[in-house]
């Protein structure tokens, strides 16, 4: 029988955060078009926070159309540096710009959660953190990027904080959970409002 709660991410951290937690829940990717969805949002000057949160309505809507009763929550993450969203590198060659431009300087991780039943919106958040990073050395950034980008490959910021991506930092503000991409304590706190989790 399928649970009442549908995590529409492929996030393995996420799903690790919920199973941790004693979340009864299944695992659907949501497939949407990211790129356009975003471009779409860029043309009409978008700010990250929204970005974030329509990519986010956009899974948990698209899944909750296909499976009445349940809670799908939809997920996303964008990196925001100096107003700008960051996208997810390709190769290591777009890590290493991405990495260079956030050397030395402070953005924000944006992590967005939308639940929908039914094909109606029940709730959303957006979670932020603000991290600095050291002004690391680029023999640093090199061995870096050759001993981690297989793990860091589908992360915004080419990087993992829960990994040794954290000896990128100097400084981080904000809540742990949201940094991983999903802020939990709030999910937990929405599940339990719906009945899915004993208090």
């Amino acid at each position: 029988m399928p649970s009442s709660v549908i995590l529409a991410s492929a996030s393995e951290i996420r799903a690790q955060l919920l199973r941790n937690a004693g979340v009864d829940f299944d695992v659907i990717p949501a497939r949407v078009d990211e790129d356009a969805i975003k471009a779409a949002l860029d043309a009409e000057g978008a700010r990250p926070r929204d970005v974030a949160d329509t990519l986010a309505e956009f899974k948990a809507r698209k899944l909750s159309e296909k499976n009445p009763g349940a809670i799908v929550m939809g997920c996303d993450q964008v990196l925001k540096l100096k107003g700008a969203v960051l996208s997810k590198a390709e190769n290591p060659d777009q890590a290493r710009e991405q990495l260079r431009a956030l050397r030395g300087e402070r953005h924000s991780l944006l992590s967005a959660v939308v639940s929908y039943r039914d094909g109606e919106p029940l709730w959303r958040f957006v979670g932020e953190a603000r991290l600095t990073m050291h002004d690391f050395s680029d023999a640093f950034l090199e061995n870096y990027l050759s001993r981690n980008w297989d793990s860091v490959r589908y992360s915004v910021g080419c990087y993992k904080l829960e990994e040794e991506g954290v000896r990128l930092f100097q400084r981080v503000e904000g809540d742990y959970f949201t940094i991983l991409g999903l802020p939990l304590l709030e999910v937990l706190a929405h599940l339990s409002a719906q009945g899915v989790l004993q208090e």
